[in-house]
């Protein structure tokens, strides 16, 4: 069968292509390589010794779009395409739900004209917003801290109107919470273009001396150290999340957590990274950033029972191999 993954060459995104290709699925990537390397989809073709066609497109461009679903008969989508930064989306919310909304909108109105029934949308634990934690699926959302969390809250509705008007249409909208860490080769991993926008990065370039310290962003939160609380997740655990949702696509609208069902705080993480590595981190704390909240963390166990998934590599594991990608990692020219 093959999937299209818009995204396909991002941190998520090719991970996932990794765990499609080693499932048995054939890949088509989508991707405008905005905040990622065309270098990437080679490193998951050495790791799986399987190839990807590719389609350097803007997922918002639909007559592009169109000439994919056209050429190649897709059995399914998953939709990692769009703008991420919560900072960045308070700062540039049009961009945002321009970006965003725009891409939903045109893949799902071909996977309605090209009959493909199975989309995998890329959520995020954003449209919880500052609710109580755990974050369980049925919760009220309130995205409203940022823009970022209200294109995915958006996105969620507008594919789930589409499967109330077709009920032959799946949608599983996997929200899930930190990603960090890399595959185990550390052929790929996270390796934005310009400043991160996530922690793990930062830790990373402070470790191999490309930044001179890690900006902590508040100590005054209501947790235990006062620094922000997340579930980091590993990207390979998440990864496999994707592959189990669409082997489980069924009719209707479906919603997942993904995610570990820990909260680490800042601090912990990187303590974790000090001692799976032996390496110090030095660090200073500043102002928080907008649209941050102080802790965030799931209920996975919907996704346990009826995805029969797990998260199975821990916090170590997650340092671990966020490091050997840094470490075996050179800039593309």
């Amino acid at each position: 069968m093959n999937i299209l993954v818009t995204g396909g060459a991002g941190y998520i995104g090719s991970h996932t292509c990794v765990a499609l290709l080693e499932a048995g699925y054939s890949v088509i990537v989508a991707d405008n390589l905005s905040n990622s390397k065309i270098e990437t989809l080679d490193k998951v073709r050495d790791i799986c010794n399987k190839d990807i066609t590719f389609y350097q497109i803007d997922v918002t461009d639909k007559l592009s779009l169109d000439k994919i679903f056209r050429n190649h008969k897709i059995g399914g989508v998953i939709h990692f395409a769009g703008l991420k930064a919560v900072a960045e989306s308070v700062e540039k919310p049009i961009d945002y739900y321009h970006n965003n909304l725009v891409s939903t909108m045109a893949l799902a109105n071909l996977c309605q004209k090209h009959s493909v029934n199975r989309f995998i949308f890329s959520s995020s634990a954003t449209v919880y917003g500052d609710n109580s934690v755990p974050f369980i699926e049925h919760m009220g959302l309130l995205p409203t801290t940022n823009p970022y969390g209200e294109t995915k809250a958006m996105s969620e509705r507008i594919l789930s109107d589409v499967a109330k008007s077709n009920p032959k249409f799946s949608v599983v909208l996997l929200r899930y919470f930190n990603p960090v860490g890399a595959h185990e080769s550390g052929f790929i991993g996270e390796a934005p273009k310009g400043s991160p926008n996530n922690l793990m990065p930062y830790v990373t370039q402070v470790a191999k001396g490309k930044r001179e310290k890690l900006k902590v962003y508040g100590n005054t939160y209501p947790t235990n150290d006062g620094t922000g609380v997340r579930d980091f997740i590993h990207v390979q655990d998440l990864a496999e999340g994707h592959v189990a949702a669409l082997n489980n696509a069924l009719e209707g609208t479906h919603v997942y957590n993904l995610g570990t069902g820990h909260g680490t705080s800042v601090l912990e993480l990187l303590q974790a990274f000090e001692k799976a590595n032996g390496i110090d981190i030095p660090y200073e704390v500043v102002d928080p950033r907008p649209g941050d909240i102080a802790s965030c963390y799931a209920d996975v166990s919907k996704a346990e029972d009826e995805l029969e998934w797990t998260a199975k590599r821990d916090i170590t594991a997650m340092c671990r191999d966020a490091w050997r990608f840094e470490k075996n990692y050179l800039e593309f020219v």
